[in-house]
């Protein structure tokens, strides 16, 4: 049996043809806000591709809130016209990757603001969660192992305790990009994997003791190394 192995620009490239198709469907059919689209299977036998990138297709234009999907009765168009719908379609269609550089300023800026957040909105639990992340990371990094994932898992904890489920999103959305280019670069060495001990430390307890100013101003200072970096690549 073949395998087929799908590389990243040519789910991109597919995704882009669906989402180009649907918008032509829009348009032949003039859809409506509220018009029902066809189902999942009737796309991908249009489109000549599998039902899992139609989702996928489908997925991405709903987070950008073009289409809404309904539990039990499909997929409908969002309430927007039509020409805006066609020209966000397009600047969606030119979007591009971000670049590391961009993927650590964006996420320095959600990370200040989301450090600040919970240190005004973090419950009990949420320290729990913050504090268990903290303790992986720290034995992983006294062990000599690879720690990224772990180091993630405590700033994810962060967003979450936020309170605020848009920061969230995003920093769940970025984080896999982030992950991917931390290994491509070799960003974390065994050094700064030790000084990010005593940092998510200072971090967590600023915002254990409910001090936004303190909590900003320690993730701050725990992204000046990185930042730098980025900026020698």
């Amino acid at each position: 049996m073949k395998i087929e192995v799908i590389t990243k620009t040519e789910n991109i490239n597919v995704q882009n043809h669906i989402i180009e198709g649907i918008k032509d469907l829009i348009n032949a059919k003039n859809l409506e806000p509220g018009d029902k689209l066809p189902s999942e299977r009737m796309l991908s036998e249009k489109f000549e591709v599998s039902r899992g990138n139609v989702r996928e297709a489908i997925q991405k234009l709903e987070f950008y809130g073009l289409l809404k999907s309904m539990p039990q009765s499909g997929t409908f168009v969002a309430n927007i016209g039509v020409i805006a719908m066609n020209g966000m379609i397009a600047d969606i269609l030119r979007l591009e990757d971000p670049d590391f550089k961009s993927l650590v300023e964006t996420r320095i800026l959600l990370e200040l603001k989301t450090a600040r957040l919970a240190a005004l909105r973090r419950t009990d639990e949420d320290l729990v969660k913050m504090k268990a992340a903290l303790d992986a990371y720290t034995e992983k990094v006294n062990n000599d192992e690879d720690a990224v994932q772990e180091d993630l898992l405590f700033h994810l904890a962060i967003a979450k305790a936020s309170g605020n489920s848009t920061m969230n999103t995003f920093m769940l959305i970025i984080t896999p990009e982030i992950i991917t280019n931390f290994e491509k670069y070799h960003v974390c060495d065994n050094n700064l994997s030790k000084q990010g001990i005593r940092e998510h430390q200072e971090v967590f307890d600023a915002i254990k003791m409910k001090d936004p100013k303190l909590a900003k101003q320690k993730m701050k200072e725990h992204f000046s190394v990185l930042y730098q970096y980025c900026y020698n690549i």
